[in-house]
């Protein structure tokens, strides 16, 4: 049995002894989960990747984006959730410089969550 407090602990308790795919322990990076991806002809599957920076102010999100940004794969989503308001400029101007695709951009109840899509390589 896992140690009382611990992520697994509550995991074992719902009826399942390990945390379920794309979630992590405390202090590990979260998986990315492989997701069919429809409508894009030679792309048979990508990551959706999720980065809850909430709470943290400029220019964390950016610099934090970026480094999730440069382990993706071509193809692969990376899904920003922040609260910090300067995101808005940040973000976009950031998905710009990369040369990655802005899929989406929302604000709901001071929260912004921002969906981009890893490029391609480009090749020399």
């Amino acid at each position: 049995m896992p140690p009382p407090g611990s992520d697994a602990t509550l995991f074992a308790r719902c009826g399942g002894a390990e945390a379920p795919a794309g979630f992590a322990r405390r202090g590990e990076a979260a998986t990315p989960v492989r997701l069919p991806t429809l409508g894009q002809p030679g792309m048979n599957r990508m990551a959706m990747t999720t980065l809850d920076l909430v709470g943290l102010n400029c220019p964390l999100p950016a610099l934090k984006t970026r480094r999730a940004l440069a382990r993706l794969l071509p193809g692969d989503m990376l899904r920003v959730q922040c609260s910090d308001p300067l995101a808005a400029i940040d973000i976009p101007n950031l998905v710009r410089e990369t040369g990655d695709r802005l899929a989406s951009a929302q604000q709901s109840a001071g929260r912004l969550v921002f969906v981009i899509e890893k490029a391609p390589a480009l090749r020399a």
